[in-house]
């Protein structure tokens, strides 16, 4: 069974993490609204959903993402690169799946889980301001005995990877081709559209792909055979914030 993990926006979310955009103000009842959208489309879509509360303190932790990698085999908490954003892994511990072993990256090590994708038995950590080399030894050490490869791919023009590609299927990425070079993948891909930046975010659920940025790039993956659906996520898109990063999505061991 498709699983997955979310939170309600912080009250505080206005007051988020920014690197590559403006702060714009952010509406909290369109933005409550759009998670509230989000989370039946992820059910609709077959998976069972877990909505924790908003945290008052954390204005990023909606973005469950960045806080934990679900494979499985093993859980891996990360340790984001914001040092704000740190105390949020305490707080979704409690919750992710207890059927399988947990590590936990420790310092000097930074990694956000919005920069690891994960494709098949290769997982890549992009090497950004928020995550460094020595988190992706870490992740290679402690995933190598499950048979994973990790490779670390600096990204430049994106806050985070999956700003730059997702995956579609295990042998098929979605990715920005003005940013990234899609051989570093090994597979198949899907070029997001010309002059659609972070159409490359994606969230595959099943035969669903969930797609919040461009209409040419949506055209695109439902031309690839996939149930194509778009969900409006501005509110979160003026926080850097993409489809992949309000949820934890893992299957049932």
């Amino acid at each position: 069974m498709i699983q997955a993990i979310s939170r309600l926006p912080s009250p505080a979310l206005p007051a988020c993490e920014l690197t590559h955009i403006d702060r714009q103000p952010i509406d909290l009842a369109r933005a409550n609204a759009q998670h509230a959208g989000y989370c039946a489309a992820l059910t609709s879509a077959g998976a069972r959903i877990t909505v924790l509360p908003a945290l008052a303190d954390y204005p990023d932790s909606c973005f469950v993402e960045d806080t934990a990698v679900i494979l499985p085999e093993l859980v891996i908490r990360t340790r984001p690169g914001a040092a704000s954003r740190q105390g949020e892994v305490g707080e979704i511990a409690p919750h992710l799946p207890m059927d399988r072993p947990h590590f936990t990256v420790a310092a000097p090590g930074t990694v956000d889980g919005g920069d690891v994708l994960v494709v098949g038995k290769d997982i890549f950590i992009g090497l950004t301001l928020r995550s460094n080399a020595d988190a992706v030894a870490q992740f290679a050490d402690a995933t190598a005995r499950f048979g994973y490869r990790v490779t670390g791919v600096p990204v430049a023009k994106a806050l985070h990877l999956k700003t730059a590609v997702s995956a579609l299927a295990d042998d098929l990425v979605l990715v920005n081709t003005e940013w990234l070079d899609p051989a570093i993948f090994g597979r198949r891909h899907i070029a997001s559209a010309a002059g659609e930046p972070f159409a490359a975010n994606s969230l595959t659920i099943g035969n669903t792909v969930f797609h919040a940025m461009g209409a040419a790039t949506l055209a695109r993956i439902a031309a690839a055979g996939f149930d194509a659906r778009f969900l409006d996520l501005s509110e979160f898109a003026k926080a850097e914030a993409g489809l992949t990063c309000l949820s934890l999505v893992f299957q049932t061991v």
